[in-house]
Parts: C-alpha cells; sequence; structure tokens
C-alpha cells in the first residue's frame, strides 16, 4: 500500500506550508513551486492537503 501525491502546478501559489507541515519531508520547493520528490514516503495523512489553500495537492491511495 502506497500514496499517489500530486501537486497542480497552475493552482500552487509556492507558499510552502505543505512543505512546513509534511512530517516525513515528502515535498521540496523547485521553481517556487512545490514538488513531491519523496511521495514513497508518504503516509497518507492528508496534512499537506488540508493546509493547501490552494487546493492543488490531492493524495490518493494505490
Amino acid at each position: 500500500m502506497g500514496y499517489q501525491v500530486v501537486v497542480d502546478k497552475e493552482k500552487c501559489q509556492g507558499c510552502e506550508e505543505c512543505v512546513e507541515v509534511c512530517p516525513v519531508d515528502v515535498f521540496e520547493m523547485q521553481d517556487d513551486k512545490s514538488e513531491p520528490v519523496n511521495a514513497e514516503e508518504c503516509l497518507g495523512c492528508e496534512s499537506c492537503v488540508e493546509v493547501c489553500d490552494e487546493e492543488a495537492i490531492t493524495v490518493t491511495e494505490i
């Protein structure tokens, strides 16, 4: 069981909230946008989804 983490680059405003809230460092900032560089570490807690005011992040169980 794992999770697919997707950031909609059109919606992402680069606030870094998801980077700060993620307990397992799934996200890094690249070109002023959030990038799920360690998606395989995702716990599925969806903290990133909750803090994203732009609704740019989706977490799907795979």
